[in-house]
């Protein structure tokens, strides 16, 4: 399940919340009891880097595809 982060509009309090993105938003905040609780925008723990994900790249071996040649005795 996806972590989001809330905000207390009343006292400005920050609160993360582990719930389903279908869940509705958290209707009191925890530390003083007001609300409304909004959803924040916030950065993701999750980066690709690198120069990108190929079928090669987890393979052992040669990264060049093998051939097949057919030849004649």
């Amino acid at each position: 399940m996806p972590i989001y982060e809330y905000q207390c509009e009343a006292c400005s309090k920050s609160t993360e919340v582990m719930q389903k993105s279908t869940d509705p938003a958290p209707a009191t905040c925890e530390s003083c009891g007001k609300g409304p609780m909004v959803k924040q925008l916030s950065m993701s723990s999750f980066a690709l880097k690198g120069t990108g994900w190929y079928v090669t790249d987890f393979k052992g071996g040669s990264s060049t595809p093998k051939t097949t040649t057919n030849s004649e005795s």
